[in-house]
């Protein structure tokens, strides 16, 4: 049952006879599996108005009536927020400026309250939450779902992100970096980004986020992987970084760093530096665009080496500098290319976001699919369903632990145009 279910959620099945070919089952197996999940509610069948012989075609998809998805994406100034439906089709999304030294509950607070407002406004129960992923501006102890030691986040470290609010919503929460979702993101874009990959984020600090070749987020053993803005770069030991120590790549080259040393403060708007600074690249100001250049060489040290350890089959960079022109992508390019052996560079594909500032929360809604489609998550989403529909749940699934487990994790093909 888990099987044909996640074939149609991840895998994109619309009919019985790809279910079959996609699983191996019998028709007359999914034939029997596919009425249940009919009569449960957790897939919908439509019939199309043509067909090639003249039959109606008859369409399965995860039923929206199922339940929804809620994601949200933190930076420094604010945060972006999404809501979906189970299979990762976009309902709304929306965005809210914030304060982070005001703390977790009033900062979780808010979020809630603007989930809850998207889905009514929507036309959505704001009780059909049956996900929620958070991508964080920091490190992030996965497992325990909270901050470690964030710089710039009085009030964050430790705090029980994930518990709070699971509590709230009485539904499973993730908790994860930023870089990490925002990577996920990446390779949801389609087959022309290949993996590995390796997504590097250049905006008020510099973090990275790596998909492995078999589509898992390699996260570290304490989920401190992909901290690259405190590599200490060679040269600059005399820059003070916001983590105390000093010549931390985040001091050098971060859009932070860059804006300081041309003295775009932007005031009381801590967005209007940055606004600042694209319109200076986008006029070509010759000492804008050179210290640009400065920070790509210095970041495209780095990612030789990156390049060496984890041999990435596309590195994906993003960030308001990277989007503002081409400066920067073609300095750390010139300098990997130079610096990396063939070996490591002959088939690499260094490369700018085409998703921009909706990566991360992409990349939240593809992890969020997944997890509602693992055999723990289909277990809790048969019950949410059952409850909510007050009737026993209608099918027993296998215990976790049996089965297709071993499966390797799909990745959701978002519709790109949804995000826009």
């Amino acid at each position: 049952m888990m099987t044909v279910l996640r074939s149609v959620a991840l895998d994109g099945a619309t009919s019985r006879a790809e279910i079959s070919r996609l699983t191996g089952l019998a028709r007359s197996t999914v034939g029997q599996q596919v009425e249940v999940l009919l009569g449960c509610g957790l897939l919908t069948e439509e019939i199309m108005d043509s067909s090639v012989r003249g039959r109606p075609p008859h369409v399965l998809a995860v039923s929206t009536t199922a339940g929804t998805i809620a994601v949200a994406d933190v930076e420094v100034n604010a945060v972006r927020l999404a809501v979906t439906d189970l299979s990762g089709t976009l309902i709304l999304r929306s965005a809210l400026t914030v304060d982070l030294a005001r703390g977790p509950e009033a900062i979780l607070g808010d979020l809630a309250s603007e989930w809850r407002d998207m889905l009514s406004r929507s036309g959505h129960d704001p009780d059909g939450i049956r996900q929620i992923v958070v991508g964080l501006p920091a490190p992030v102890d996965y497992q325990r779902g909270c901050a470690v030691r964030p710089p710039g986040m009085p009030g964050w470290d430790s705090f029980p992100v994930g518990s709070f609010l699971s509590q709230e919503f009485n539904v499973p929460v993730f908790v994860d970096n930023d870089a990490n979702l925002a990577a996920l993101g990446e390779t949801a874009r389609g087959k022309d980004t290949e993996k590995p990959l390796l997504a590097v984020r250049i905006s008020s600090g510099i973090g990275a986020g790596l998909v492995t070749a078999n589509g898992e987020v390699h996260r570290g053993a304490d989920g401190a992987a992909g901290d690259i803005g405190h590599i200490r770069v060679p040269g600059y030991e005399e820059v003070l970084c916001s983590c105390g120590k000093r010549g931390c790549l985040e001091a050098v080259a971060s859009c932070t760093a860059v804006l300081a040393d041309l003295e775009l403060t932007g005031g009381n708007d801590p967005e209007a530096g940055v606004k600042q600074l694209v319109h200076l690249l986008a006029t070509g100001d010759a000492k804008t665009l050179s210290r640009v250049r400065d920070a790509g060489a210095v970041v495209g040290e780095i990612m030789a080496t990156l390049v060496h350890v984890y041999n990435p089959r596309t590195l994906v960079l993003s960030g308001p500098m990277t989007e503002a022109c081409d400066d920067l992508l073609s300095e750390v390019r010139s300098v990997v290319y130079r610096q990396a052996l063939p070996l490591a560079t002959r088939k690499l594909v260094i490369t700018a976001t085409r998703l921009e500032q909706t990566a991360g929360l992409i990349g939240g809604v593809v992890l969020a699919v997944r997890e509602v489609f693992s055999d723990k998550g289909m277990e809790s989403l048969i019950t949410s369903v059952a409850t909510s529909r007050k009737s026993p749940p209608p099918l027993q699934f296998p215990p976790v632990g049996s089965g297709d487990n071993n499966r390797q994790p799909g990745t959701a093909q978002l519709p790109a145009a949804d995000w826009r």
